[in-house]
């Protein structure tokens, strides 16, 4: 047999596939998930089911969003699972979340993120955070340090500052290629993302936010003081408790936002 091909479907490269196949390790996610009957679980690209089965063992319904046709009418004739999934063919970068929040019932996301979506899907999700009970991922091992990683390390940028802005972050496992068919090229990791019910450090402007720190990590040879040049003056970031002659990437989430909410206050968007 053809290692793209499993369960007689060809894994597409285009879709990022890998699919997920040692049981060892898919029992280790579905514990860590803990999914349980009533909750509103929400599973992102379920590819042959290896994460939707077991999950869906034991819950009464969930919901999956899939991108690719065959795999979607796969899971409609599935002989266990089509009478409780509620299945959205399409692309899940484009998907409203909303449309799935129930009264009381926050949504339980998780899913084996195609490499290529991971993150631009991400920063998706973060926009539903309030609808967000929890986020369970299989990512790239590389991404889940950038998720958890403290300023002034080299994975620290502008993907964990946003993560950590709206989300508690926790690696949950590590992933070897051999887990999956084909066996991906890098190492993965399976990560906790928990949407804090008050953000611990809000902004009042997310567009301001999303501006000092895009500016920092695209400039990090930089200085703080020459990356906001003409937006902030050295007294004003050594208010904010920032040497300016540190670089952005050793600045905490807390400083990011005070630059970002001064600004606000001082300046037009």
């Amino acid at each position: 047999m053809r290692n793209d091909v499993h369960m007689g479907h060809k894994a597409r490269k285009r879709f990022g596939q890998n699919f997920l196949n040692d049981p060892y390790i898919i029992d280790g996610i579905v514990s860590a998930i803990n999914p349980l009957p009533g909750q509103n679980l929400v599973e992102i690209g379920p590819g042959l089911g290896a994460l939707t089965e077991p999950v869906g063992r034991e819950v009464d319904k969930m919901t999956v969003i899939e991108l690719d046709r065959d795999l979607a009418e796969r899971l409609r004739h599935h002989p266990e699972l089509a009478k409780k999934l509620t299945i959205h063919e399409g692309d899940a970068m484009r998907f409203d979340f909303t449309q799935l929040v129930q009264e009381g019932n926050k949504l339980r996301i998780f899913g084996n993120l195609p490499y290529n979506i991971s993150t631009p899907l991400m920063f998706h999700l973060f926009e539903f955070h309030k609808d967000v009970q929890d986020m369970h991922f299989m990512l790239q091992k590389e991404v889940v340090k950038r998720l958890a990683a403290g300023p002034g390390t080299k994975a620290y940028g502008r993907l964990t500052v946003m993560a950590q802005y709206f989300c508690k972050v926790v690696p949950v496992l590590e992933v070897p290629p051999t887990a999956f068919v084909p066996p991906p090229k890098v190492d993965s990791a399976v990560v906790r993302l928990v949407p804090y019910e008050t953000l611990p450090h809000p902004t009042t402007n997310m567009k301001w936010l999303d501006r000092v720190v895009r500016e920092g990590f695209n400039q990090r040879r930089k200085t703080v003081r020459n990356c906001y040049k003409g937006l902030l003056e050295a007294e004003q970031l050594e208010e904010f408790g920032i040497n300016p002659t540190m670089r952005p990437e050793n600045l905490t989430l807390e400083q990011f936002v005070k630059m970002a909410n001064w600004l606000d206050a001082n300046h037009e968007a």
